[in-house]
């Protein structure tokens, strides 16, 4: 076997490793739910910390967590739930939002038959509106359902997929004046920590990560153009607010371009970004509590938290 063959053999060996361990856990039921609107998908699970942090005890920071899954429907807040419990025993309140994703297409109508038929990635505009709504929920949805959680400390996280919708919440004040979720000033978050975030949809396309999500999120190739700048976070900076990246430099779903394209764009803009690159690690230790990778993320998220 050639040597490149070999290497792309042990890659795709090791990437498959990453996702059995990352999907091995048991779901972890949350302390409480709330709903922020009126669609099944419209809810927060709330893990309450398992142990206080501040020596004097006192109330937890926040960390929100949007789960990824190329914003597609088989992929629910389920399989993040390890990661938020995993957050919670170190000590931080947690809210795992969940938000309305891509159905199943219809072959031969529009960009959704890209897929054959297969789910498409989420939905315009009904995922943004979900991730706006939850955010601005959340503090009175903290207030009566997760006490211990203090919602001035707060850190928004979010993997793959979800690495995108946390850059976005963060970055509403500088959307479009004329699109319905901006806000008129930053968000009051203490950071985001986006976990190889599809962060510069351009390069994502052009690398055709997760087979094409960022057009059909955006309506195929006429809604991608024009909904971009509603859209993309690499195009809404700066923001502001503390931002950290973290991503593996083994990751074949979202590659190293895609997080360092958006931390060029923040540069360009004037704005420091993170850039925490992991060696031999691939897209799912990131959230994997068995991963020592998963332990890095949670010491970038407390460095922000407090």
């Amino acid at each position: 076997m050639p040597d490149d063959a070999a290497a792309r053999a042990a890659a795709e060996a090791r990437a498959a490793a990453e996702e059995e361990s990352a999907f091995s856990h048991a779901a972890v039921d949350p302390d409480a739910t709330a709903a922020y609107g009126d669609d099944p998908d419209q809810v927060i699970d709330f893990y309450a910390p398992r142990e206080a942090l501040s020596p004097g005890g006192g109330l937890a920071p926040l960390i929100v967590v949007l789960h990824g899954g190329a914003w597609r429907a088989p992929y629910d807040r389920r399989h993040v739930t390890p990661f938020a419990d995993f957050l919670a025993r170190r000590g931080f309140a947690v809210a795992n939002v969940e938000y309305r994703r891509g159905g199943v297409s219809i072959p031969g109508q529009g960009a959704a038959a890209e897929t054959g038929g297969g789910p498409v990635a989420g939905r315009w505009p009904e995922t943004f509106d979900d991730v706006a709504a939850a955010m601005d929920a959340l503090p009175a949805l903290v207030r009566e359902f997760l006490p211990q959680a203090d919602p001035r400390r707060m850190v928004v996280t979010g993997h793959s997929a979800g690495g995108h919708l946390a850059l976005w919440a963060a970055a509403r004040h500088l959307l479009p004046d004329d699109a319905v979720w901006r806000i008129d000033r930053p968000a009051p978050l203490r950071g985001v920590v986006a976990l190889a975030p599809i962060a510069d949809f351009t390069v994502a396309e052009k690398l055709d990560v997760c087979g094409g999500a960022c057009r059909q999120l955006l309506g195929g190739e006429e809604g991608f153009t024009a909904r971009l700048p509603y859209a993309d976070p690499s195009l809404l900076l700066p923001t502001g607010i503390a931002t950290t990246l973290v991503q593996g430099r083994a990751d074949t779903v979202v590659p190293q371009a895609v997080a360092e394209a958006y931390a060029d764009a923040a540069a360009k803009a004037g704005e420091v970004v993170g850039l925490t690159l992991l060696e031999d690690v691939g897209h799912f230790p990131l959230i994997d509590p068995a991963a020592d990778a998963c332990a890095v993320v949670a010491e970038e998220i407390a460095q922000l938290a407090w």
